[in-house]
């Protein structure tokens, strides 16, 4: 078993194909037994419509046989007397000669069972034969007798023919002379009915075969053509599922790259010049306490604590931009605050940031993606919207949580750096995409017009009151 499933472990897309096709495989079988069990009960209701009809014409056929032989000694049996033998014996006489077809004539036999004609089976004459049945147990002159005595009727039995001296079906009309206590009948074999009865339904049975088979033969194409088309749409879609993920990986990469260049360039345009100052001072501060200037060496050191300071606020906005700690100490809400004051201080941009309590809480993923997203937009908006105004507002409601940026800017089309611009975009969509959130950018050409960003996240990323492992509450 394990060896089957090195051998076979299909993937992901190959076990959707499957699945895809199984609602036409049954269908298609379902389809097949209808239509074989509809042709199979149509073609049953015609072939016992014709067997009907081919023993109707048999019917029919000994009936006049008997009418005609009827006919031929009527004028010797209508005027004899009960007990006339020599009117008997012609009659005898007229019914022994009268043979047709292969195997057709004329039998008699009286009401005690004795047999008096039997012109093709001659053994039978003078004999008794009451209580005689065919080989499946079926009475014989017995019914004869019976169906004379009430006149005339039909009768189906097994009979050895004369011709072969094989058993076959025979179907056999008696009609009785009271007046002599007489059965006089004559049969006919349908052996040759049951035969076309027999052809007809294995002709019928070949046709639902080659039905079975031409549906099966359209299904294999279908589901051929279904497991193909979803094959190459598989493979299709994984080419570019990983064009994608080489794309999205070497975005990873590069946007790795900026920000440590970023980060490099912050230690040092900024921190590594603030240093270097340090430095200088306190070396400059060491040399007076050397030759004993005391008094001068005070600003040259209170110089260096400046700086220091300086150091550390920056080493602090750095952190902060990385990773700012009061969004997991405080919350959302702080987190955007701090952000939008230091943007404010930084800028010389007016922004100004509103929220409301949340009912809910927001979970952790959600609340880093809308900080990126702001920081994003922040960004963008002092590189390159030109902007005076810029508003943040944050609040949750019964659908979930909404952010909305907007500024007075010149809009996405004069940006000055649409590649950036637009990376930053992609970044946006792709965090919000991750939440099964929504995006929308607005933009106008006009000048001083403005942008407006607005990002939706839905109702599942919004924690319960009282969860105490969620995230800090939003203000």
């Amino acid at each position: 078993m394990s060896v089957f499933n090195r051998v076979f472990r299909p993937t992901y897309g190959q076990m959707m194909s499957l699945l895809a096709t199984l609602p036409l495989i049954v269908a298609v079988a379902a389809i097949a037994v209808l239509v074989a069990y509809q042709s199979r009960a149509l073609a049953e209701r015609e072939i016992q419509a014709l067997e009907q009809q081919l023993l109707a014409a048999k019917k029919a056929e000994l009936r006049n046989y008997v009418t005609q032989a009827r006919n031929g000694f009527s004028h010797i049996y209508g005027r004899a007397a009960p007990d006339d033998q020599s009117a008997k014996d012609k009659v005898t006489q007229i019914l022994a000669a009268m043979i047709y077809g292969q195997d057709g004539f004329f039998f008699v036999y009286d009401y005690d069972g004795t047999n008096l004609v039997s012109p093709r089976q001659t053994e039978f004459i003078n004999r008794n034969w009451e209580g005689l049945t065919d080989s499946s147990g079926t009475p014989v002159v017995d019914e004869f007798i019976n169906l004379a005595r009430q006149g005339a009727g039909w009768h189906s039995f097994m009979w050895e023919k004369p011709s072969t001296g094989q058993e076959a079906q025979m179907v056999a009309y008696v009609v009785g002379l009271q007046d002599w206590r007489w059965a006089v009948g004559t049969g006919v074999f349908i052996d040759d009915v049951l035969g076309s009865v027999a052809a007809a339904r294995a002709e019928v049975e070949a046709r639902v075969q080659r039905t079975f088979v031409y549906i099966g033969a359209i299904a294999l194409v279908a589901l051929l053509v279904v497991f193909g088309s979803g094959m190459f749409l598989n493979l299709r879609e994984r080419r570019l599922a990983d064009a994608k993920l080489k794309e999205l990986t070497q975005r990873v990469f590069d946007a790795q790259e900026e920000e440590r260049g970023r980060v490099a360039r912050e230690l040092h345009d900024g921190i590594s010049q603030i240093l270097v100052g340090v430095r200088y001072a306190l070396d400059n501060a060491r040399r007076r306490l050397s030759r004993g200037e005391r008094d001068a060496a005070q600003a040259p050191l209170d110089k260096g604590i400046d700086n220091l300071g300086t150091a550390i606020t920056e080493v602090r906005r750095i952190s902060r931009d990385l990773r700012p700690g009061v969004l997991d100490d405080l919350g959302l809400g702080p987190a955007l605050k701090a952000l939008t004051d230091d943007f404010a201080d930084r800028t010389g941009i007016e922004t100004e940031f509103n929220t409301v309590v949340f009912r809910n809480r927001l979970d952790q993923d959600s609340k880093i993606a809308l900080y990126r997203i702001a920081q994003e937009a922040l960004t963008n908006i002092e590189r390159h919207s030109g902007a005076t105004r810029v508003t943040i507002d944050l609040r949750g409601h019964a659908k979930g949580a909404t952010m909305r940026i907007a500024d007075n800017g010149s809009g996405l089309r004069k940006s000055a750096s649409p590649t950036g611009t637009g990376l930053g975009l992609r970044n946006m969509q792709e965090r919000i995409e991750q939440l099964d959130g929504d995006l929308r950018i607005l933009a106008s050409r006009g000048a001083q017009s403005g942008t407006v960003i607005e990002v939706r996240l839905p109702l599942s990323h919004l924690l319960p009151p009282g969860d105490e492992a969620g995230s800090k509450r939003v203000s």
